[in-house]
């Protein structure tokens, strides 16, 4: 069953879906909740003891804070990266899906080093301690091979042409950066002064600047806390390129002098 516009605005009580802050939607046979990518304001939501699959649809919710989604067919963990841009989202209840499988302690940690900002899972209280231990041994969600393939197909580029368009492999640099650090994604408008005939000209010389226009434009939405790994991060690597230089120009010299004495 496909949720609809009238049946959200019935069960909300509301003339239109931006003013939804609150909707229950218990038990009632869903499989297709498309109707969530026009409802960017909701808070609390309840979706649980329904057919549910996909959470895509649950990207642009970033108002997002309590998600119940018990009992449905969520098959596997790597429907959450769709949950990612939700930074605000604090209590999550996925427990009776089959992506949660057998080992539940595993589960725990593979969904909190994924979404480390929940403070309640499953109707249990996050510890700093749970968080700590999933971002070291919980596994890496990735996005589902379905999602990304749906994603490449909507920019109205043939395959071939997709693969290779630079400001696609712009759009992938930031948005795999932004995805792991929990950020919104960034769509292919943000991208438009890269699309000209001359720049698709250039494609293989122009992945490094494609990277540094990533991480610049990232740049923007960090904190000051957020900023400060950063730097220290390029500091290390600076580091490692000093000595790698150092090293590179001693060997030199050490050669130039063989040569000359010889």
């Amino acid at each position: 069953m496909k949720l609809t516009r009238k049946l959200v605005l019935g069960k909300a009580k509301a003339s239109d879906l931006e003013s939804v802050k609150k909707l229950n939607c218990w038990g009632c046979s869903l499989t297709d909740i498309s109707i969530f990518s026009q409802m960017a304001n909701i808070e609390v939501l309840t979706l649980s003891v329904n057919s549910i699959s996909s959470l895509s649809p649950l990207a642009g919710c970033l108002s997002l804070c309590e998600l119940y989604l018990r009992r449905n067919k969520i098959p596997s963990l790597s429907e959450l990266s769709h949950l990612r841009p939700l930074t605000r989202l604090r209590v999550l209840w996925l427990a009776e899906n089959p992506c949660c499988g057998t080992d539940s302690s595993q589960y725990r940690l593979t969904v909190l080093r994924c979404l480390p900002r929940l403070q309640k899972l499953d109707n249990q209280v996050v510890t700093e301690d749970e968080i700590a231990l999933a971002l070291a041994e919980g596994e890496v969600v990735t996005t589902p091979p379905s999602s990304v393939q749906n994603q490449l197909s909507t920019n109205g580029l043939p395959d071939a042409e997709t693969e290779n368009d630079p400001l696609n492999y712009n759009m992938e640099e930031t948005n795999k950066i932004r995805e792991e650090l929990g950020m919104k994604l960034l769509s292919r408008d943000k991208f438009t002064s890269l699309s000209s005939p001359s720049t698709r000209e250039n494609k293989p010389s122009m992945k490094k600047t494609h990277t540094l226009d990533a991480v610049l434009l990232l740049l923007r939405d960090l904190d000051e806390e957020e900023l400060h790994v950063v730097h220290t991060a390029a500091q290390n690597r600076l580091q490692t390129f000093t000595l790698e230089s150092e090293t590179l120009n001693n060997s030199l010299q050490t050669q130039k002098t063989a040569d000359i004495q010889h």
